[in-house]
C-alpha cells in the first residue's frame, strides 16, 4: 500500500467517525441518545451535539411539534335522554416527556394517535351520556369540552403526552332524532301559528266592535243635532209664518191658498171633487 492510498483509508476512517459522533438536532425535534440500547440523556435543544460512534451509541428523533388528531369517523354518543348524537371532533397535542413517550410508543405516532383517539371516545360517552341534547348542543357545550380536555389530559400526561386543546367541531343529530325533533319543531310551529291566529281573530273582533260602537256614537251624535238643527229651523219657520200672518193676514191666507192650488192642481190628470161654494175656493171667486 502506498503513501497516498494509505493517507485516504485514514481520511475515510475519520470521516466516518466524525460522522458517527456526530448528529445534529434540529429546532422541530428531540433526541434521544441511547447506548447498547438503554437511554442515556435526551437533547432538547437544535444544534450540534456529540455521542460514541454507533453501535455504541445511537439517536433517535421524535417530532416535538403540535399535532393534530381528527376523528376519521364520526362517533355515535348517546345522551341522557337515549338520543344519539353525531359528534366530530379533534384534539392538539404534542410530546411533553420523549423518554415516557418512547417507553410507550417507541418511536410509533401512530400508536401515540390511535391511544389519544380512543380515550377522547371514552372522555365523550362519559360527559354526553349525563347531559340532555340541549345541554350538549348550546346551554354546556364549552363546559363538555373542558371535561373532555382535563379527562384526556389526566390519562395522557403518563404517556409523556401533553393535550393542548381538545374541540367539538360538528354535533349533529342522528337521523331517527332529527326525524322526532323536526316533527316536535313542527308541531310547536303549528301551535304557535294557531295560538297568533287566534289572538289576531279575538284582537279584530275587539277593534271591530270598538269601530262599530264609534260609529253608533258618531251617528247618535250627528242625529242629536240634525234634529236640534231641523228643531230650530221649524221654530225659525214658525216664528217667520206667525209674523207674516200678524203683518198682513189677508195676503197670508192668499198666498198660502195659492200655494195650495198649485200641490193640488200639478197634473193634468189629477181629479177634484169638492163643493165648489167652499171657502177652498173663495180666491178664484174673487174678480177684485
Amino acid at each position: 500500500m502506498n503513501r497516498s492510498t494509505l493517507t485516504f483509508v485514514v481520511l475515510a476512517i475519520v470521516a466516518w467517525l466524525a460522522s458517527s459522533m456526530l448528529f445534529i438536532v434540529g429546532e422541530r425535534d428531540y433526541a434521544l441518545v441511547f447506548k447498547l440500547g438503554e437511554w442515556q440523556r435526551t437533547v432538547t435543544e437544535p444544534g450540534l451535539n456529540f455521542k460514541l460512534p454507533s453501535p455504541l451509541e445511537n439517536v433517535v428523533y421524535l417530532d416535538k411539534r403540535i399535532q393534530t388528531i381528527e376523528s376519521g369517523d364520526t362517533e355515535r354518543i348517546q345522551t341522557s335522554e337515549k338520543k344519539n348524537l353525531i359528534i366530530d371532533s379533534y384534539i392538539k397535542w404534542r410530546i411533553q416527556d420523549p423518554r415516557q413517550f418512547y417507553i410507550s410508543f417507541g418511536s410509533d405516532a401512530k400508536a401515540a394517535q390511535n391511544r389519544l383517539n380512543a380515550q377522547i371516545r371514552d372522555a365523550l360517552n362519559a360527559s354526553v351520556n349525563t347531559r340532555t341534547v340541549r345541554a350538549v348542543i348550546s346551554q354546556e357545550r364549552d363546559v363538555v369540552m373542558a371535561e373532555i380536555l382535563q379527562n384526556v389530559e389526566a390519562r395522557a400526561k403518563p404517556l409523556g403526552i401533553r393535550v393542548v386543546d381538545v374541540r367539538l367541531k360538528r354535533i349533529e343529530f342522528s337521523q331517527e332524532v332529527s326525524d322526532s325533533v323536526y316533527t316536535r319543531m313542527q308541531a310547536e310551529r303549528k301551535q304557535e301559528a294557531n295560538s297568533l291566529r287566534a289572538n289576531g281573530a279575538a284582537e279584530s273582533e275587539t277593534i271591530r266592535a270598538d269601530a262599530d260602537r264609534q260609529v253608533q256614537e258618531v251617528l247618535a251624535e250627528a242625529n242629536a243635532k240634525a234634529q236640534a238643527i231641523r228643531g230650530l229651523g221649524d221654530a225659525q219657520a214658525s216664528k217667520i209664518y206667525a209674523d207674516a200672518y200678524s203683518k198682513d193676514p189677508d195676503f197670508y191666507s192668499f198666498y198660502k191658498s195659492l200655494d195650495a192650488y198649485k200641490n193640488i192642481f200639478s197634473s193634468k190628470q189629477d181629479l177634484l171633487v169638492v163643493d165648489p161654494s167652499s171657502t177652498f175656493f173663495k180666491f178664484l171667486k174673487q174678480t177684485n
